[in-house]
């Protein structure tokens, strides 16, 4: 099974559906598998560690200089193969580097779904990015302004409650539920075109 079941995703897209029936805003909601490759980390690592190596070998051995290259080597190649593995290299990275690369890359689906391009500017974003353990929710301009400071924060801690729990379907249904009452509140339905924005959820590699 992938990041989430096609009953959850077909779950989500009801909820997007129902949410949407309400009010002129649009919701997207993107869950990603991770935010970065960081394929850098180990290499790094391996590099930092081999480079340790020669200085015990030269002060306390008598082995000779080739013999310490090869051994420096064999080591940078056995530790890239180690922390190569998925769940190694993300955990070789500082927690405020993940949530960087994650905030980053909401920001970039926020533009990549055109949720800056709605009419009226009243686009939400709900993006999870799983390896990261991360969540966020970007609001456009006109519902941004409207809507009471620490409220998205509110609403992400839940979600990530529910994801921590194992249930993210759950979160992700509570989450657009609750981003939805906050535009209906705003912006009922009405005051603009129909859909402009896909209701299902965005599942990214």
């Amino acid at each position: 099974m992938g990041l989430m079941s096609e009953a959850d995703q077909e779950r989500i897209a009801r909820a997007i559906t129902a949410a949407e029936s309400k009010t002129s805003g649009e919701i997207v909601a993107i869950i990603a598998a991770d935010s970065s490759s960081y394929l850098y980390a180990p290499f790094l690592w391996a590099a930092v560690l081999a480079l340790l190596v020669p200085w015990p070998l030269i002060y306390f051995t008598w082995v000779s200089m080739q013999w310490i290259y090869l051994i420096q080597l064999g080591v940078f190649v056995g530790l890239l193969a180690v922390l190569m593995a998925r769940r190694v290299r993300h955990a070789l990275v500082p927690p405020s580097v993940k949530r960087s690369r994650a905030h980053r890359r909401a920001v970039e689906q926020f533009l990549a779904q055109n949720l800056h391009t709605t009419t009226g500017r009243t686009g939400v974003l709900i993006f999870v990015s799983v390896a990261e353990r991360y969540a966020e929710i970007i609001a456009d301009s006109a519902i941004e302004a409207r809507v009471p400071k620490g409220t998205w924060q509110t609403i992400v801690d839940d979600l990530t409650r529910h994801i921590t729990s194992g249930r993210a379907s759950d979160g992700f249904v509570s989450a657009i539920e609750a981003v939805g009452s906050h535009l209906a509140q705003h912006f009922p339905p009405g005051s603009r075109d129909e859909n402009e924005l896909t209701d299902h959820l965005i599942v990214l590699p």
